[in-house]
This record gives C-alpha cells, structure tokens and sequence, in this order.
C-alpha cells in the first residue's frame, strides 16, 4: 500500500510538473494549497468550486461544458494549506490524447485554481 503522506506529481497533457498531491489536498510549485481531491477522484479549487477531475495519469481534466449545479464543497479541516514541494518528479508517463471534449485544467485554465488568497471565488472581507 502506497504511503498517503508521499506526494504525487501532477502532470500537464504536454508532460509538464506543475503540481503535485498529498492526498487530499494538491499544491502548487510553490507549496501553496490550490484545490482537493474527493475518494471519487473529483477536484475542488480551495474555494470549494468543482474544477474537473484526476486521472491515473496524473492530470487534472475536465469537460469542456458541463453542469455548473453542482454544490461547493468546503476545504478538508485539519489539513496544511502549505506544504514543502518535491524538487523534482520522475518522467512523466505517455499521456493520451484528449478528446475535444475534455480539457487539461493546468494547461488551458490554471486559474480554476487559484490559491486561498487569490481567486474571484474567495470569501469576501467584512
């Protein structure tokens, strides 16, 4: 059994690291937290908005329209919203051709997820 503490590399569809998860949460390069992963594999930005989903891959894909009903959920409690990044990551595997359909999230639209200060989804200040 894999250890769920070790990070894994998130891949882009041109073989890029640009993430990587410690699950549940997935962080960017910098360390900073930009989203989770729910048991079902679907991927939240930190602010809680559907973003797509992982793949074995690794990738982060979603379809290019889909349903926009579905409900935010909230940051898992008790988890780091910064974590030491990996310096480096093995190769990336061969990564399939996507549909035109389905979009690569880090690659066309990294803006979906945005870190816990920056984002048009963030709580507004009082």
């Amino acid at each position: 059994m894999a250890d769920p503490r070790k990070p894994i590399p998130i891949y882009t569809t041109r073989g890029d690291y640009e993430a990587f998860l410690v699950y549940p949460i997935i962080h960017n390069l910098m360390g900073e937290a930009i989203g989770f992963v729910t048991p079902e594999r679907e991927v939240y930005s930190v602010h809680g908005e559907y973003v797509g989903w992982l793949t074995k891959d690794p990738r982060i894909l979603r379809k290019r329209t889909y349903d926009f009903a579905r409900p935010k959920l909230a940051f898992p409690n008790g988890y780091p919203r910064k974590q030491l990044a990996p310096p480096s990551a093995p190769l990336p595997p061969m990564m399939s051709e996507l549909s035109f359909d389905t979009i690569d999230v880090l690659d066309e639209y990294p803006e979906l997820m945005p870190t816990a200060d920056f984002g048009e989804f963030r709580e507004d200040m009082d």
